[in-house]
């Protein structure tokens, strides 16, 4: 239902939280909060978007709080801490801030940086991080393909889960995906997906080995399920720099239903099962020793029993390990 527009302006409320650092340009983050039935949600697209697309955004705020949501399917998820295009230096003191995440999301070709940039801020992560811990970078789309390839080739030295929409279009993503694969590296698609008008192209044209997924730009927590049901690629569940109201809101995350995975020990990341498709050619341990190898090849089998989502954030919190289960999730307040 579209409730009237008195009933949204009745509770709406405007906030704007600075940033402890800049990200996507953005130092303060602005949102229109407005309560429904069903609670309150957060309606918070970016200044530069035209209305159409700050539409769907809206209509994601309008399915929380007036539409019951799907049944929550897990009680917890991983979350990752997110490393803006900040100066290698600063990267101790910006991780400082998610105390027990073991992963991390890190931008990169940001414009006006470079290459060499990109690779001092992930090294400083993986020094940070140590050997056991997880790295995914991001790039929004700012490479081209053969860009994109010596950036893989680059930074693959410091053991990437995956790289994030190198690439702007389908065909470039399916291009880089054939160029990388020998080194299993996975690519994932974001802006491929959220921002298309066709957000099955990518999984269709198989240009990638899993999907990003954001409810608020995708229209909704149920829109947004219905597109991983008919990808039918593994999801990382993430925001677009919400609010608390919003991370709290979005019961995607633990909605998601699990697909069928294969468990890739190297990367403790699951891919589908793809008839035909080579193993990849495992990389060099660069130089760690057999016991830390044999530890993190374990937590990874034990992470992937646990139903087959991903969590990602630029904003989470603090994590705690329920070794019964096996299961890395964010702790409630």
């Amino acid at each position: 239902m579209i409730p009237p527009l008195a009933e949204l302006v009745d509770s709406a409320r405007v906030v704007a939280l600075p940033m402890h650092s800049r990200f996507r340009g953005v130092d303060v983050r602005e949102a229109l909060l407005f309560e429904g039935p069903e609670g309150w949600a957060e309606f918070s697209p970016f200044t530069e978007y035209d209305d159409a697309e700050a539409a769907t955004w809206l209509a994601a705020a309008i399915d929380f709080a007036w539409r019951e949501q799907p049944t929550p399917l897990r009680d917890r998820i991983g979350v990752n801490a997110t490393v803006p295009a900040i100066d290698a230096a600063r990267v101790p003191e910006l991780l400082a801030r998610f105390p027990g995440c073991r992963t991390a999301k890190v931008k990169v070709a940001e414009p006006g940086q470079t290459l060499a940039d990109d690779v001092e801020r992930v090294r400083a992560v993986r020094e940070a991080m140590g050997p056991e811990g997880r790295i995914r970078v991001d790039a929004n789309g700012a490479w081209n393909v053969d860009e994109a390839e010596h950036a893989v080739h680059a930074l693959g030295e410091y053991d990437l889960e995956y790289v994030e929409q190198p690439c702007a279009s389908v065909a470039e993503l399916a291009d880089l995906r054939t160029r990388v694969k020998h080194m299993g590296i996975p690519v994932a698609a974001d802006e491929s997906v959220r921002k298309s008008t066709d957000p099955l192209a990518v999984a269709r044209a198989g240009a990638a080995d899993l999907l990003v997924v954001k409810a608020q730009p995708l229209g909704g927590i149920t829109h947004a399920l219905q597109i991983v049901t008919a990808a039918g690629l593994p999801v990382v569940v993430s925001s677009a720099l919400d609010t608390a109201i919003g991370l709290a809101g979005r019961r995607a995350r633990c909605s998601t239903p699990e697909p069928r995975l294969r468990l890739r020990p190297r990367h403790g990341i699951a891919l589908p099962r793809r008839r035909g498709r080579p193993t990849p050619r495992r990389r060099s341990d660069h130089g760690r020793s057999r016991d830390a190898r044999r530890r993190r090849s374990h937590a990874s089998r034990r992470i992937g029993r646990a139903p087959g989502v991903v969590a990602g954030s630029p904003r989470t919190l603090p994590l705690r390990i329920d070794g019964r289960r096996g299961v890395i999730g964010a702790r409630t307040r």
